[in-house]
């Protein structure tokens, strides 16, 4: 098993870092890293705003849930995902590409893109011994977050990253067994699955009553059904709309 694997594999969460900003040469080497990432037909479809300034960090911070570690950090990435680049370049060629940038495909394609950048850049920062954590969060109040960072239509903020070094150990979470992500040849759709998210619901049950000191005892099973009971952000679709994108 080479390094690279290891860091992948030892990946987990951090969400409390050392009071130590990144330096101007490891921001820029982490979006060189991000930009390397493979993006569909060459489109390169993401951006990355780098937030640097502190109030507008706590800002981000109270958006999101107020999660403290999207203000104390090392460095905070927004990724988003951008057709305004791509209008310009139609514009200097005349070319009427609208329906294109608000077709449900182009909508994929971005936020594939800005996916594999950000992993890209999770595990080049990993790798320096540094630690992430991505953050969902920023979507809960998508129309103050855009409009704080001055998104123009055309681009729409997806979710954040954190990054810095680590000030706490977390235990590594238990992942679902392989036999019920990964199917050969086609989807297995069987009575196994059941047994195997059986297994699970115990196997994470277990680590969150070690790491929580029987604080929180339910395993996967429990959490993301409760957690699923209730749809969250639907607003989500009118606000993409409203930016010109997935609209087809």
């Amino acid at each position: 098993m080479n390094e690279i694997i290891e860091t992948i594999l030892a990946h987990r969460s951090i969400r409390k870092f050392k009071d130590k900003p990144l330096d101007d040469e490891t921001v820029e080497t982490l979006v060189q890293c991000a930009q390397a990432a493979s993006t569909s037909s060459y489109q390169q479809v993401c951006t990355i705003i780098g937030v640097e300034d502190r109030e507008k960090k706590e800002k981000l911070a109270e958006l999101a849930g107020n999660q403290s570690y999207v203000a104390d950090n090392g460095y905070f990435f927004v990724f988003c995902m951008d057709y305004n680049r791509h209008k310009i370049a139609a514009d200097m060629n005349t070319i009427d590409i609208h329906k294109t940038i608000q077709s449900t495909e182009a909508f994929i394609v971005g936020t594939a893109d800005a996916a594999l950048a950000a992993q890209n850049l999770c595990i080049a920062a990993e790798s320096l011994g540094l630690g992430i954590v991505y953050i969902g969060g920023i979507r809960n109040q998508l129309q103050e977050v855009s409009a704080l960072l001055d998104c123009p239509d055309h681009v729409l903020p997806l979710f954040g990253v954190a990054v810095g070094y680590p000030d706490a150990e977390p235990g590594k979470k238990p992942r679902l067994p392989m036999a019920a992500v990964f199917h050969k040849n086609q989807y297995q759709n069987s009575e196994e699955t059941e047994a195997l998210l059986d297994q699970y619901e115990k196997e994470t049950a277990a680590y969150y009553t070690e790491r929580t000191g029987g604080k929180r005892t339910e395993g996967w099973v429990t959490q993301i059904t409760a957690s699923m009971a209730t749809p969250k952000r639907t607003y989500m679709k009118e606000f993409v709309r409203s930016k010109g994108l997935n609209k087809l």
